[in-house]
C-alpha cells in the first residue's frame, strides 16, 4: 500500500535545495534517492516513499553543521513541517543512530542507512577509475574496496553491511546500487 506524500518529487528537490547549498551534498542526496528507489523495488516496498527519504535524508546537514549529535533531529522537524509521513521522518531520524539514541531495527531504516552510505563508497571508487565514469565501475570493485579501511575511510562499512540484515547480500547490494546510480550518472557528473 502506498503512503500519500504531501510533496511532489520536484517540490521535495526544491525543498532540499532551500536547505542544502553544497552541490556535492545535493548529488549525494540524488544518488541516495535512486538507490532507495531500487531497494524499494527489490524489497516490494513503497518506491515513492523510500525515494523521497533518500532524497531528503540530509536536508538538515547544513543547518546542523553536520554535527552527528543532532543531525537527523532537525530534519524530522523540517519534514514534519512539510506534512510528510511520520514513517519517512522516522527513517530519516534513524539513518543517524548517533543522534537518534536508538538502534535501527526496521527494514526501511536499515535500507536508508545502508543505501545512503554505499553511495559514498561508489563515488570514491568511481573517482579512482581513469575515466572517472560510473559506467566503468564494476560492482565487485566496490565490494573489494569495502575491505580497504584506508580507502574512503569516512564511509562506515558496518552501516553498508546492514544490507545483509534486510536480506540482500553485499555483492547484490553493490550491483543494485551501482546500476541505480548509473541511471543518473550525468546528474552526478560521473
Amino acid at each position: 500500500m502506498s503512503t500519500p506524500l504531501s510533496l511532489t518529487r520536484d517540490e521535495a528537490l526544491a525543498f532540499l535545495r532551500e536547505h542544502v547549498k553544497n552541490e556535492n551534498m545535493i548529488k549525494h542526496c540524488l544518488a541516495s534517492e535512486v538507490v532507495l528507489r531500487a531497494l524499494a523495488r527489490r524489497l516490494g516496498a513503497d518506491e515513492a516513499l523510500w525515494g523521497m527519504a533518500g532524497l531528503l535524508h540530509d536536508v538538515d546537514v547544513e543547518v546542523t553543521n553536520a554535527d552527528m549529535a543532532v543531525h537527523g533531529q532537525k530534519a524530522v522537524e523540517l519534514l514534519r513541517g512539510q506534512g510528510l509521513p511520520e514513517e519517512l521522518a522516522q527513517a530519516v531520524r534513524m539513518h543517524n543512530e548517533a543522534s537518534s539514541g536508538a538502534k535501527r531495527t526496521e527494514t526501511f531504516h536499515k535500507a536508508l542507512a545502508a543505501g545512503e552510505t554505499i553511495t559514498g563508497l561508489i563515488i570514491a571508487t568511481t573517482k579512482v577509475y581513469p575515466d572517472k565514469k560510473l559506467a566503468s565501475v564494476k560492482p565487485n570493485s566496490v565490494v573489494k574496496r569495502m575491505k580497504e579501511k584506508a580507502f574512503a575511510a569516512s564511509v562506515n562499512r558496518d552501516v553498508i553491511r546492514e544490507c545483509e540484515g534486510i536480506g540482500i547480500p553485499l555483492p547484490e547490494f553493490a550491483e543494485l546500487a551501482v546500476a541505480a546510480m548509473r541511471e543518473i550518472a550525468p546528474e552526478l557528473g560521473l
